[in-house]
């Protein structure tokens, strides 16, 4: 595809039902794939943000994020490039707690991936990383051989660097006792 990158959309919004499927049938007809997505209160009450992250040119990604922002529920929609945000992911790795006490260089590899043991069972033992996408598949390729019984990752989440000014929308909605039809 032409001059395709990764953007991180994020769209505040009330959280009502339905949205999350009208938001991924706009992702469908244009046929991109969301490669990742969360979402969670923001710093508003009672307004929540999603995340989501796709591989797609700028054309796509203002048509795509203009068709968000027209949603009833949608207060604002965003788009940026990697270097405009600060992200990470986060990844639980359940692994065989014999690993732990009979092959003691996982404690090394544990260490050199800055991950931390969040529980440790008879059975069991579970590792958190926090950090970007290849830092947790490296850890997750080096943990294989020690027996991973579980793996999940999170989707990304992401500040922008500059102000994004989502505040100040909403002020402006507050002001002019405007509600979005």
């Amino acid at each position: 595809m032409k001059d395709e990158i990764v953007y991180t959309i994020s769209i505040y919004s009330e959280n009502n039902v339905g949205l999350l499927n009208r938001i991924s049938t706009i992702f469908l007809k244009r046929h991109i794939n969301i490669e990742s997505f969360s979402t969670s209160l923001s710093e508003i009450k009672n307004v929540f943000r999603f995340i989501i992250v796709v591989n797609a040119n700028e054309e796509k990604v203002k048509k795509i994020v203009s068709q968000i922002d027209k949603q009833v529920d949608v207060i604002k929609a965003f788009y940026h490039t990697d270097k405009e945000t600060i992200f990470q992911e986060s990844a639980l790795y359940k692994v065989k707690s014999s690993s732990l006490f009979k092959q003691r260089h996982i404690q090394n590899v544990i260490k050199k991936s800055n991950a931390n043991i969040v529980t440790v069972s008879p059975k069991f033992f579970v590792i958190e990383k926090t950090g970007f996408r290849h830092e947790t598949e490296q850890l997750y390729k080096d943990l294989e051989p020690y027996g991973l019984l579980q793996f999940v990752r999170s989707g990304r989440i992401s500040v922008t660097k500059s102000k994004m000014g989502i505040s100040d929308i909403l002020n402006t909605f507050k002001g002019s006792n405007y509600k979005k039809k």
